[in-house]
């Protein structure tokens, strides 16, 4: 990096970083999922189980592809241009979905929720090739400490496009009726979504000398990859510490039905929780930006635990709307602690020209968390949303003891 300091924390590239962020957040929170999709779900008449499977898909899906980009992406010293299809493609996807809702809505509502099984998992598998080409151009595009301010500036822009963005949903639902609100969610958002891809097209990248050869197939690249696993201490334990991270996500899809299924909601209350949501990452931020810039990101994933355990805690009292919006607000501000903080960690123990490696190991192994949706649909048809709080708080308490073992960075 040092021939190249000219091109690092170049001030467009932040600015560019920053506004792509916005206009995505804005775009996914518009047709969230944690939300909006679940009531979707629930009208086309899917069930919890399938509730938790599309959560997870959306979430979960971007990891497939990881291990095989890094693999690829390890020799190149540039990635924009394959980042540029990746954004073509993830835009085609997501507003496909809106497509589909809008001309099959009143044929089948199996064919409707197959294709947006199929529209979403492949924008999210999409995902799992633009994320190693991502953080590969954040990583060398940024120092370690101004990375984190720009992380957290990237975070603080996401969540008021979020907030805005829950003033769409609501007007969205108020004024259209159902099935086409959403289809124009997912059409409108797709929109949105292409400015922010627009803005990050130019992105000034240089060219990284430090890059490591390509294994001669996949197969030793894997096996190459455990070797780097069993040898890095920190690395595990940090794998180990986000895995149980997304532990909240056993539960998280399922708290907007169950506030549906008690007290009955309309389009506003939804618009508005999306936009607390929100409002809690970004007041966080300040917070998380802070320490991030101190080099304190153990402590912001110990907080963003507490906030988890504080947020699923809530649920046993929530008998009125005002403590779902605190639910969803420090909910907010925990998710987007525990994306900043990983994110700047995996980059600060990779070395250079193992980064992709390291970014997809993490992802590979810590993102399996992601599908804990599945889980908790089956448990919360089995049993009850009690039961399901229960087990998510067991989880986020064993994320939080074994996070003490993060190394300080």
């Amino acid at each position: 990096m040092s021939g190249n300091n000219s091109q690092i924390d170049l001030s467009k590239n932040r600015n560019r970083f920053i506004a792509q962020g916005f206009f995505l957040a804005a775009a996914i929170a518009v047709a969230d999922t944690s939300t909006i999709l679940p009531l979707i779900i629930d009208y086309f008449k899917g069930d919890e189980i399938l509730v938790g499977i599309l959560s997870s898909l959306m979430k979960g899906g971007a990891i497939i592809m990881q291990l095989w980009t890094a693999f690829k992406a390890q020799e190149h010293g540039k990635v924009l241009k394959s980042l540029r299809k990746v954004f073509v493609f993830r835009f085609l996807t997501w507003f496909s979905v809106g497509l589909s809702i809008y001309i099959f809505s009143g044929y089948s509502n199996f064919l409707i929720l197959l294709l947006i099984s199929i529209f979403l998992f492949l924008f999210s598998f999409s995902a799992g090739v633009g994320v190693i080409y991502y953080q590969e151009l954040t990583g060398k595009s940024f120092t370690k400490k101004y990375r984190g301010k720009v992380l957290a500036y990237r975070q603080i822009a996401s969540g008021i496009a979020g907030i805005l963005s829950g003033g769409i949903s609501a007007l969205i639902l108020e004024n259209f009726a159902k099935p086409n609100s959403f289809a124009f969610l997912f059409i409108f958002s797709g929109l949105i979504m292409a400015v922010g891809f627009y803005i990050f097209w130019n992105f000034n990248e240089f060219e990284k000398k430090e890059t490591a050869k390509k294994e001669q197939n996949f197969y030793l690249f894997l096996k190459n990859a455990g070797k780097v696993l069993k040898a890095d201490k920190s690395l595990q334990i940090q794998i180990l510490s986000r895995f149980l991270a997304y532990g909240l996500f056993l539960i998280f899809p399922f708290i907007i039905l169950n506030a549906k299924n008690k007290l009955g909601i309309a389009g506003k209350d939804i618009g508005f929780i999306i936009s607390l949501q929100m409002a809690g990452a970004v007041v966080a931020n300040f917070l998380w930006g802070f320490l991030a810039s101190r080099n304190m990101n153990k402590c912001i994933i110990l907080i963003s635990f507490l906030f988890s355990i504080i947020a699923i805690s809530s649920i046993f009292f929530a008998n009125n709307i005002y403590v779902y919006y605190a639910i969803y607000f420090i909910s907010g501000a925990a998710i987007d602690g525990f994306r900043l903080a990983f994110s700047n960690l995996i980059l600060i123990i990779a070395p250079n020209e193992k980064r992709p490696v390291y970014v997809a190991i993490q992802n590979n192994l810590s993102s399996v968390g992601l599908f804990f949706a599945i889980p908790g649909g089956i448990i919360l048809k089995s049993f009850n949303f009690n039961v399901l709080a229960i087990i998510t708080l067991f989880i986020l308490f064993l994320g939080l003891v074994f996070s003490f073992g993060l190394k300080k960075q």
